[in-house]
C-alpha cells in the first residue's frame, strides 16, 4: 500500500471511530471527542488528497463486500483534489465545532452523524463503480439532511428548509440514477473503466441524454440555476460548522460529478454539452451574486454566494470542454486548472466566512446584518477572520481567488478566437460575465463587512457581544491560514492542477511555474502572486505613512463629530444593509422586480387622519416565483382534491378499477 492508500484507510477509520464516540461518549465530553477525531480525519485525508494529486494513485476491489457489483474504490489525481478540499475543511470545521455545537447541537444523533458526513464525502470522489457511487451520494445526502434539520426543535423554519433539501436532493440523485443506468445499460459492467470503454460506441442521442440527466443531477447538488432553490434555505439553517461543510465541500461533489462523467468517462462529447454547461454557470454566477448584493441575512448572503462561485467553476469546465472538443487542448487544461483552483479557493474562503458567520450568531443571536454593527471592539478575531475572508470572496489582490479569476479570464481571452458561431458569442459574454460578477461580489461584501461589524450596534445583543470560545477561535484561524497559504503560494498547487487536467484532457501542463512566478504555455501570460502581494502591502504601508505624516499635528485631541446640528449621531443614522444595497437594486430592478407594500393606519374619528404608516419591502427570488411556486400551487390543489377522490368507499376504488380497465382495453383496441 501506498501513502494514498494508507492515508484514506487512516481517514475514513478515524470519520467511523469519531461517528461511533459520537453515539457513545458521555454529553461533556462528546464535542471534544468528535471534534478532534473528525479533524485528525479530514488532517488524514489532506495526505492522501495531496499525495493523490503527486501521482500516487490506488485502487482496491471488494465484490463481496455488498450485492451485485459489490464495492469499487480508485483514487486518482482528480478524485485527489475533491479528497484533499474536503479534508481541510473538515480539520477547521472539526476544531470549531468543539466549541460551536455545545450551545443545542451537541445531540447523540448529530454529533454522530458529522463525521459521517466527512466519511460519505470523501468516498464520493473514490467510487469507481456505479453502485459504489450511487451508495456514497445517498449516504452523503442523508447524514447531511439530518445535520441540516438539527435544530428544528428550537426553530420552525429549520423544517421547512428540511423539507426543500430531502425534495430537491433526491428528485437529484433520481436524474443521476437515470443517467448512469442509462449509460451502464451500455457497457458490460458498472464500473468506471467499463464505462469509459462503452462510451466511444454510444449513439449521440443516447450519450447525450445520459449527459442532460447527470448535469440535472450533479447541477442541483452544485447550487446552479434554476437547481439552488435549497441552497439558500438549507445553509442558512443548519449548524454553521455544517454550513461551511456543504458550502466548502459538499457543492464541489456536484462539480465533481460533472468533470467525472462529462470529461473522463464520456470523453469530451460533442460542443454544444459545454456550451451549455457554460451558459448555466455564467447565468448561475450572475444571478447568485445579485442576490447575494441584496440580501440582509448574513447566511443566506453566503449562500446565493455560494451559487455564484460555483457559476464561475462552471464558466471553467464549460470553456475546457469548448477547447476540447475544438481540439486547443492547451487552452482546455488552463481553463480545467482554473476551475480547480477555484474550487480550492472558495473552499478556503467559505469556511472562514461561514464559520465567522457562525461566531457572529453565536454571540448575538441574530444573522440580520440591519441589527448588527459595532463588531470589531468586542469580537476582533471574528472580525479579522471575516473581513480576510471578504477579501479573498471580493477577488481582488492579494486574495487568493483573485489567481483563480486570472487564469479564468486568461483561458477565456485567448479562446475569442476559438472556431465557430456559437463559441465566438459565447466567449465575449462569459468575460463579460465574470468580469460583472467581480464588481458584483466587491459591492457585497464591502456592504457585509462595513455593515456587520464596523460601525456603531444596531441592536442591544450586537452592543453585547462577546468573542467567540477559544476552539471557534482556532477554527477560524485554520481557515484564515489556508486562505492566506493559497494567495501567497498557489503556484505550489498549479503544476498538480495542470497534471490533473493533463491526465483528462490528453495534454501537457498548461502551466510552467518557478518558485513564485506562473508562466502560461501557449499564451502571453505571466502572473507573480507573491510579488504582487508584496508591491499591495509596500504601497498601503507607503500610503498610510504619507498620509500620517502630512496630516500629523503637534497634539490629538477628542472632538465631537460634525453632525449637521442634529444632536449627537447614533446607530439610526448609520446605513445599513438594506440601504446599502438600495442604488444597486434599482439598477437592476428589471432583474429582481422588489415588493413593496405600505400599510397606512388611520384614526377611528376620521379616515383623513393617519395614525401610522408601516412600509415592507422584499426582494422574492424570481426563479423560484416563476419556477416553483406553480408546482408548488398544483401539488396542494391536488392535495385539496385527493381527499375527495379517495373518501374510504369501497364502491368507488371498485369503480376507479373497472374504469382503468376499460380505458386500457379502449387504447389497446384503438392502437392496434
Amino acid at each position: 500500500m501506498n501513502l494514498t492508500a494508507v492515508a484514506l484507510v487512516v481517514a475514513v477509520g478515524l470519520g467511523l471511530c469519531a461517528s461511533v464516540a459520537g453515539s457513545l461518549c458521555p454529553r461533556r465530553i462528546r464535542c471534544t471527542v468528535v471534534g478532534i477525531g473528525t479533524a485528525a480525519c479530514g488532517g488524514a485525508a489532506m495526505v492522501a488528497g495531496l499525495a493523490a494529486i503527486g501521482g500516487q494513485s490506488a485502487s482496491v476491489q471488494l465484490p463481496d463486500l455488498l450485492p451485485l457489483a459489490g464495492v469499487s474504490i480508485a483514487i486518482d489525481p482528480l478524485a485527489g483534489v475533491f479528497v484533499a478540499v474536503t479534508g481541510g475543511v473538515a480539520v477547521a470545521t472539526g476544531i470549531y465545532g468543539i466549541g460551536y455545537s455545545r450551545h443545542g447541537s451537541d445531540g447523540r444523533g448529530v454529533q454522530s452523524a458529522f463525521p459521517l458526513f466527512v466519511v460519505a464525502m470523501l468516498l464520493v470522489p473514490v467510487a469507481a463503480g456505479v453502485g459504489t457511487f450511487l451508495l456514497c451520494w445517498e449516504l452523503m445526502a442523508l447524514t447531511s439532511l439530518l445535520l441540516v434539520v438539527a435544530e428544528h426543535r428550537t426553530r420552525p423554519e429549520v423544517a421547512s428548509a428540511g423539507r426543500w433539501y430531502a425534495v430537491m436532493t433526491h428528485l437529484g440523485l433520481v436524474a443521476i440514477l437515470s443517467g448512469l443506468l442509462v449509460f451502464a445499460a451500455h457497457s458490460s459492467s458498472d464500473s468506471f473503466p467499463a464505462l469509459r470503454a462503452a462510451a466511444q460506441h454510444l449513439s449521440p442521442a443516447v450519450s447525450g441524454l445520459v449527459f442532460v440527466l447527470v448535469l440535472v443531477g450533479f447541477g442541483s447538488k452544485a447550487g446552479i440555476v434554476p437547481l439552488h432553490a435549497w441552497l439558500p434555505r438549507a445553509h442558512p439553517e443548519a449548524p454553521s460548522h455544517v454550513s461551511a461543510l456543504m458550502s466548502a465541500a459538499m457543492v464541489n461533489m456536484g462539480i465533481y460529478g460533472i468533470v467525472r462523467v462529462g470529461l473522463d468517462l464520456m470523453g469530451g462529447g460533442p460542443r454544444w454539452w459545454w456550451l451549455l454547461v457554460l451558459g448555466v454557470g455564467a447565468l448561475s454566477a450572475l444571478y447568485g451574486i445579485l442576490q447575494a448584493a441584496i440580501s440582509t441575512d448574513v447566511k443566506v448572503l453566503l449562500a446565493y454566494s455560494t451559487t455564484e462561485n460555483m457559476g464561475l467553476v462552471l464558466v471553467g469546465v464549460g470553456a475546457a470542454g469548448i477547447f476540447h472538443s475544438g481540439g486547443d487542448q492547451v487552452l482546455a487544461g488552463l481553463a480545467l486548472a482554473a476551475a480547480l483552483l477555484h474550487v480550492i479557493n472558495h473552499a478556503a474562503f467559505k469556511t472562514l466566512l461561514f464559520l465567522a458567520a457562525g461566531s457572529m450568531l453565536h454571540a448575538t443571536g441574530t444573522r440580520d446584518l440591519d441589527l448588527l454593527g459595532g463588531l470589531r471592539p468586542v469580537m476582533p478575531a471574528t472580525t479579522a477572520a471575516f473581513g480576510l475572508g471578504a477579501l479573498v470572496a471580493s477577488a481582488l489582490p492579494p486574495g487568493a481567488a483573485f489567481v483563480s479569476e486570472w487564469l479564468l479570464l486568461q483561458a477565456l481571452i485567448h479562446g475569442l478566437p476559438t472556431a465557430g458561431v456559437a463559441t465566438a458569442i459565447a466567449m465575449p459574454l462569459a468575460v463579460a460575465a465574470v468580469a460583472l460578477t467581480a464588481g458584483l461580489s466587491v459591492a457585497t461584501f464591502v456592504k457585509a463587512f462595513g455593515v456587520g461589524f464596523l460601525a456603531r450596534p444596531r441592536s442591544r445583543p450586537a452592543e453585547n457581544a462577546v468573542e467567540s470560545p477559544p476552539s471557534m477561535v482556532g477554527g477560524m484561524a485554520v481557515a484564515a491560514a489556508g486562505c492566506v497559504a493559497l494567495a501567497l503560494m498557489p503556484t505550489a498547487l498549479l503544476p498538480g492542477l495542470g497534471r490533473v487536467g493533463a491526465a483528462l484532457l490528453g495534454a501537457g501542463s498548461p502551466v510552467t511555474e518557478d518558485a513564485i512566478t506562473v508562466h502560461l504555455v501557449g499564451a502571453a501570460g505571466t502572473l507573480s502572486p507573491l510579488i504582487l502581494i508584496i508591491a499591495v502591502v509596500i504601497a498601503l504601508v507607503l500610503s498610510v505613512g504619507v498620509v500620517r505624516a502630512v496630516a500629523a499635528r503637534p497634539a490629538r485631541r477628542d472632538t465631537r463629530l460634525w453632525d449637521c446640528g442634529a444632536g449627537p449621531l447614533s446607530s439610526r443614522m448609520e446605513y445599513t444593509a438594506t440601504s446599502f444595497a438600495e442604488p444597486l437594486q434599482r439598477v437592476f430592478d428589471d432583474v429582481l422586480r422588489a415588493e413593496q407594500d405600505v400599510d397606512v393606519t388611520h384614526f377611528a374619528e376620521s379616515k383623513y387622519l393617519v395614525q401610522a404608516v408601516e412600509y415592507h419591502r422584499r426582494v422574492p427570488d424570481r426563479v423560484e416565483r416563476r419556477l416553483y411556486d406553480p408546482v408548488l400551487k398544483v401539488a396542494a390543489a391536488w392535495g385539496r382534491i385527493g381527499p375527495r377522490l379517495a373518501p374510504g368507499s369501497m364502491h368507488r376504488y371498485l369503480g376507479y378499477g373497472f374504469y382503468a380497465l376499460l380505458a386500457l382495453l379502449m387504447f389497446l383496441v384503438v392502437s392496434r
